[in-house]
């Protein structure tokens, strides 16, 4: 150990006598400064977007604006172009990577050992702000948590953080740099407790919780703060609505799931491209800047959009064509390779859609129904849901976006059906840790409900009741075991011969004259704690298996070694 690090080693340990915590104690204050450090790590990343974008696009509000007054060969060659120099800073990153280490914040947290590599993190993040600013049709928020995270893996790091807490560390991290992004900062906490951590425990959200709570505090101080959605005030429903708004949650659900379904399809496709990844990238920037030359709307992440869409009328075919162009803009940046995240992408695909359900409800029903952004509203909050698999996270979101509580009970009902429409089609999620997590739990379910009857294996030291010494002893002779099964003629378990009384007994002796109880077999039905159970008094490696007291057929027999194995794997996963 360096002298530095039992300084801070030192100093780490005084901090925590000087305020008398424990250790995990500790990090409620430690959270508060990964809260400040991942706000200003988001901040950053959004100011140098913000100059690269007027560098080289020149004055604007937003890539729309931006976007629109170009001319039509310059929104081809922009995204294009950057799509180019994004592939080579990714071959960069690839070159500079450690073959040790993870550069994805989740791994981080839920595999890895809470570090993440410096050099590889801010050139990705370098490759991700190029083809956001110039145009990709993806979020800016997987740069700006990832950063996030690489700041409190850093401060984690310098003062000798053990794995454990350094995981929560970046964790903490993490949540303040999606609150930076969205303004959120419960849904902020729950998108990692929900999505990354896969559970809810105090020990973990309450850091996690200061994490985010300090950095929306922090981002509202900063000069220039102002939330991405300017929601409106949300109308108060009728009873009748509620079934539309049911109906709303399906569709999405459908959506999501087919929007996850294309997401796939479009990497697997352009994978197998016969292409460098520089060139991959140029040729979803290529595809995206033709589909903006009579929809400049597509670029970037669809802040501006949405704001309008729920600000001001659209028509519904106005909508559609929107919606269709950004499907095909969104697939080929991110199916490319592009870095970024498809998180604000699922906001906006929600809002289109439900404001097109919007649209129909009040083509049918008139004087019945809310208005379309309404209906866009809660169609954010639902199809995120389904497309992240975290239906908690969502609705708070939505929740704290609009501060009003009569989109609470349309949002939850769109969006618990949302996301098991969604997760019935079998789509996937956003996240892969979220498939990793959930196949986890599908094994450790499959485990938990096996019994005896899936272990059992063939029993090959079985005798009749008839059988002689030299049947018995030859069979001694071929497996290294001190017991042979009897079974009458149904395969009725009867009891055991052990070896040591066939040693002394006489040559005409038969398997009935030396029959034992010293083995009682256990039921196919046992299950593995009681069998686990039944090993530990028997010394043996196998006991024999029969189907029931009732019906005691042997089966074969339940191996010890197999019952630890099981064990092994279920405390694995």
């Amino acid at each position: 150990m360096t002298l530095r690090s039992s300084l801070l080693l030192r100093l780490r340990s005084a901090l925590q006598r000087l305020f008398g915590v424990s250790g995990w104690q500790s990090m409620l204050l430690w959270s508060i400064v990964a809260g400040l450090l991942g706000t200003l790590a988001t901040e950053g990343f959004r100011a140098a977007l913000r100059g690269f974008e007027h560098l080289v696009l020149g004055p604007g509000d937003s890539l729309v604006a931006m976007a629109r007054a170009l001319p039509w060969w310059a929104r081809i060659a922009f995204p294009a172009a950057g799509g180019l120099v994004a592939g080579g800073l990714l071959v960069l990153a690839r070159r500079v990577a450690v073959r040790s280490a993870t550069s994805d914040y989740m791994e981080a947290i839920v595999l890895g050992d809470g570090r993440i590599p410096v050099t590889q993190t801010l050139v990705r993040s370098a490759s991700s702000l190029v083809s956001i600013g110039t145009g990709g049709s993806i979020g800016r928020e997987g740069s700006m948590v990832q950063l996030a995270a690489l700041a409190a893996s850093l401060l984690g790091r310098v003062f000798r953080f053990p794995v454990e807490r350094l995981r929560l560390l970046v964790a903490c991290g993490a949540a303040a740099g999606l609150t930076a992004a969205y303004n959120a900062p419960i849904a902020g906490a729950f998108f990692v407790a929900e999505i990354v951590l896969g559970s809810i425990v105090m020990e973990s959200v309450g850091p996690i919780l200061i994490a985010a709570v300090v950095a929306n505090i922090v981002m509202r101080a900063l000069p220039g703060y102002q939330p991405p959605y300017q929601m409106p005030v949300f109308p108060e429903l009728h009873g009748a609505e509620i079934p539309l708004f049911a109906l709303l949650g399906v569709l999405l659900g459908f959506a999501a799931a087919g929007f996850l379904r294309a997401l796939q399809g479009s990497r697997a496709l352009f994978a197998r491209l016969p292409f460098a990844l520089p060139w991959r990238l140029a040729l979803g920037g290529l595809a995206m800047g033709l589909v903006s030359v009579p929809w400049p709307e597509v670029w970037g992440n669809g802040y501006s959009v949405v704001n309008a869409v729920l600000h001001t009328p659209w028509t519904w075919t106005l909508i559609a064509m929107v919606l269709a162009a950004k499907l095909v803009a969104t697939l080929a940046t991110a199916g490319s390779g592009a870095v970024g995240g498809v998180f604000t992408p699922a906001l906006f695909f929600g809002c289109m859609v439900g404001a097109l359900f919007g649209h129909a409800a009040q083509a049918l029903w008139p004087h019945a129904v809310s208005a379309p952004y309404a209906y866009a509203v809660v169609g954010m909050g639902a199809f995120l849901a389904g497309a992240t698999q975290a239906p908690l996270m969502a609705i708070l979101m939505i929740f704290e976006m609009t501060l009003n509580y009569q989109v609470m009970l349309p949002l939850m009902l769109a969006g618990v059906i949302a996301y098991f429409v969604a997760r019935s089609a079998n789509a996937g999620s956003m996240y892969e840790i979220t498939l990793r997590r959930r196949e986890q739990q599908d094994e450790q379910l499959r485990l938990r409900a096996l019994h005896i009857r899936d272990l059992v294996q063939p029993a090959q030291t079985v005798v009749g009741p008839e059988a002689d010494r030299e049947a018995m002893s030859r069979l001694f002779l071929q497996h290294p075991v001190k017991y042979l099964y009897v079974v009458d003629a149904h395969q009725r378990y009867l009891g055991v011969v052990p070896l040591s009384a066939l040693g002394t007994a006489a040559a005409e002796v038969r398997a009935a004259d030396l029959l034992s109880r010293a083995i009682a077999p256990i039921t196919a039905d046992t299950s593995l704690g009681e069998a686990l159970q039944r090993f530990l008094e028997h010394l043996g490696e196998r006991l024999p298996v029969i189907e029931s007291a009732a019906n005691p057929v042997l089966l074969g027999v339940a191996a010890k070694s197999a019952l630890l194995a099981t064990y092994v794997r279920l405390s694995e996963v």
